[in-house]
Formats: C-alpha cells, sequence, structure tokens
C-alpha cells in the first residue's frame, strides 16, 4: 500500500500520471520505506525510481488517409456530413460561377463573335440565374 502513495506523491512532485511512473521491482521495499519527498527524490537520483517518456501515437495512417483526399477517394455520399450548402458556401459557388460566366462573355464579345445586343441579353441571363454554366452560354450562342 505504502508503495501506491509513493507512486501518487512522485507522479505529483513531476505533474505526470500514475502510469508514467516506474518502479523497480527488485527495489521495491526501499520506495516503501521512503518517507519524504526528499527519499522518492534520491530514489529517483538513483534510478530506483523512473518516469517514463510519454506515449506517441503514429502518424502513419493518418498520413495515408490525408493522401487519398488529396487525390479525391473517401469522399462519397458515405462521407459527408453537411448538407451541400454547408460543405460549399452557395454564395461563393454563385461568385465563381457568374465571373466565370462573365470572362468568357466578355472574350466572346472582345473577339467578335457575339455582338453588344448580345452580349448584354446573355449577361443579363446570367444574373438572372438563366445559364447554368460556361457550356450553357456556348450552346445559347449556338442556337441563335
Amino acid at each position: 500500500m505504502k508503495v501506491d502513495r509513493a507512486i501518487e506523491l512522485v507522479a505529483s512532485m513531476y505533474g505526470v500520471g500514475k502510469e508514467r511512473v516506474w518502479v523497480d521491482p527488485d527495489r521495491i521495499e526501499e520506495v516503501a520505506s521512503a518517507l519524504t519527498k526528499d527519499d522518492l527524490r534520491r530514489l529517483i537520483e538513483f534510478g530506483v525510481i523512473k518516469i517514463l517518456q510519454k506515449k506517441g501515437y503514429s502518424r502513419v495512417r493518418a498520413r495515408e488517409l490525408k493522401l487519398k483526399k488529396k487525390k479525391g477517394r473517401r469522399r462519397g455520399p458515405g462521407s459527408r456530413k453537411g448538407t451541400p450548402g454547408a460543405r460549399l458556401d452557395p454564395k461563393k459557388a454563385w461568385i465563381t460561377k457568374i465571373r466565370a460566366i462573365r470572362r468568357l462573355l466578355k472574350r466572346l464579345r472582345e473577339k467578335g463573335v457575339i455582338d453588344r445586343k448580345t452580349y448584354r441579353k446573355l449577361y443579363r441571363q446570367a444574373k438572372g440565374g438563366f445559364i447554368r454554366s460556361k457550356a450553357h452560354v456556348i450552346e445559347l450562342i449556338e442556337g441563335r
């Protein structure tokens, strides 16, 4: 019973858990007979009691997972928690889409593929959300 108390004392002295305090099994009597913290410090000095190193946790599996996710794996419906709107902010999605469409419209106008009137009409349609994507813009132009 005295050994348990000694282990608790050493653990509190060094700010570690009781699991990290190692006592030499051949010299348990010495530890049991230690009365003061100074006695325990002396035993630590002589190597009768040791503070074990913290256990490490391997990151190998975490790194492998990260690589797979980087490749685009493990992102199926079973792995998703949030709604599509929570995973990708709808406003940001809109901004990227509208900027791409407007860039395309500008290029087409500069190249002379579409005239100012058509550009304005398509621009307004894009703003109103009628145009879904760049491919849709091209489809609309070819349809005219």
